[in-house]
């Protein structure tokens, strides 16, 4: 099979991707999208395997059994509420990847360089590029595999807070962004070491520096900020991978980490402006730390049962639903879904209002509702709503926190001081679903839930839902 097919059916997979991509962007267009998705990678994972190169079939045919097998199963298994974590893990297995797969390219450079035969598709690539070609070989490579790296240790990281296995607090080293800086020049200067003797010796000491740098970069960021770190890391992994497609000179490789690179810091970029924060304030610090102490919140939470929501609700004309992280905890969804049917039923008004970081994973809460079958129409974005608070009869938070807190509009010394929120507290009443009287994720205190007008309605929120809607008339 010659090269002409296999660029051809790159090219075919690149459009479907670009399709894929484009179709994420809304959600009726969603489901066609992913299967543009799918089957872009089946073009070209078919495409890689008959092209140029073809062979070790079964050694091919067991890795792609197995990988089919492990994914059946992850897939199973893990929840909505673990699709964060579970994307933060995909995100490390592409680092890891681009790091072995730069070793690779370093070896065989060095046995061509020794006089071993050239064995591959890529070996013979490499033994006919000239010296220049060979330089720009090694500094792809060597970009590829410190992106690697990086993209590795901070997705463990994230996936760690994430599921609360690490602390969710912002932590850094003795020596702060020093250390993080004292490793990128040290990654530097191996760069010139590495291009001038192309030793094993330097690339892996950059190595050492990189997987430093993404663990501490990602310890250093709080809770609040890790939907944000989610989308870089999926930008890290795309050019990890784009790096890595110059390296063994796939076009396709190249595109797609380009794709997935772009799309990632584009992310980043509009959830960082959503909450009114840079994307190197993120990277840098995150939520951690603040200028002088928070102002201290007055009175008290008061609680409320499922017959006072109830009446409430049977009595309001136009309601708010503003879903959180605690909704997802509870898989509260379906239960959400069918209230809000009850209730458009009786001639209520309902929608939903969605802040861009809400959950810890961009679109989170989308993905839940879609999934439950609310309609999309009733699914609004904050810029779209936030005007609609003060003529709004009753707003039911469930499982949200730092979205929903007065206290980046009324405390400067608040950690998110000027991030924009759905402004609930200016509906006639609010209703706080919420297990507990803790601080959420991100540990900072939320004043909304002392307000006069509202009152907490504490319990998991599947079964408070579940309660709710044998109330409602």
């Amino acid at each position: 099979m010659d090269f002409g097919f296999t660029t051809a059916a790159y090219v075919v997979a690149a459009v479907l991707f670009i399709l894929s991509l484009g179709g994420l962007s809304g959600q009726e267009s969603a489901k066609r999208a992913v299967w543009y998705g799918i089957a872009g990678m089946a073009l070209a994972v078919v495409a890689t395997l008959i092209g140029p190169g073809a062979g070790f079939w079964l050694l091919s045919l067991i890795l792609i059994a197995a990988g089919g097998v492990i994914g059946f199963f992850v897939a199973t298994r893990v929840q909505m509420t673990e699709m964060p974590q579970l994307v933060a893990a995909m995100h490390s297995l592409v680092g890891l990847a681009a790091v072995f797969v730069g070793f690779n390219a370093h070896f065989t450079m060095r046995g061509l360089a020794r006089g071993h035969e050239a064995v591959g598709t890529f070996a013979e690539l490499v033994a006919h590029k000239s010296p220049v070609e060979l330089g720009i070989l090694q500094v792809e490579l060597f970009l590829g595999v410190f992106i690697g790296a990086v993209t590795f240790t901070g997705s463990v990281i994230a996936y760690g807070k994430l599921a609360g296995k690490v602390s969710s607090k912002a932590e850094k080293l003795p020596g702060g962004h020093m250390l993080n800086a004292g490793a990128a020049a040290l990654s530097l200067l191996c760069l010139f070491w590495y291009t001038n003797t192309g030793g094993f010796f330097p690339l892996i000491i950059m190595t050492a520096c990189a997987l430093f740098i993404g663990y501490h970069l990602i310890m250093g960021i709080g809770g609040a900020d890790m939907p944000v770190v989610v989308s870089m890391l999926n930008s890290y992994s795309g050019w990890a991978a784009a790096a890595i497609g110059f390296s063994m000179s796939n076009d396709l490789l190249i595109v797609v980490g380009a794709l997935v690179g772009s799309s990632g810091a584009i992310l980043s970029y509009i959830m960082c402006k959503a909450m009114n924060r840079s994307f190197v304030s993120v990277i840098l610090g995150g939520f951690g730390g603040t200028s002088g102490p928070a102002m201290e919140v007055e009175g008290e939470q008061i609680a409320i049962d499922a017959d006072g929501v109830g009446t409430a609700l049977d009595e309001a004309d136009s309601i708010i639903i503003v879903p959180g992280y605690g909704m997802a905890v509870a898989q509260a969804q379906q239960s959400v879904s069918e209230l809000t049917r009850k209730l458009r039923a009786a001639g209520k008004e309902v929608r939903f209002a969605i802040h861009p970081v809400a959950g810890r994973l961009p679109g989170h809460m989308n993905v839940l509702l879609a999934e439950a079958k609310v309609p999309y129409d009733i699914v609004m974005e904050m810029d779209e709503i936030n005007d609609d608070f003060p003529e709004t009869d009753v707003v039911i938070v469930i499982g949200s926190n730092d979205i929903v807190n007065p206290a980046a509009q009324e405390d400067p010394n608040s950690p998110i001081a000027g991030m924009p929120v759905l402004e609930v507290w200016k509906a006639k009443q609010v209703f706080v679903s919420k297990r507990g009287q803790g601080t959420g994720y991100s540990g900072i205190e939320n004043p909304l839930f002392y307000k006069d007008n509202t009152r907490m309605f504490y319990g998991d929120a599947k079964k408070s839902i579940d309660e709710l809607l044998t109330k409602i008339s």
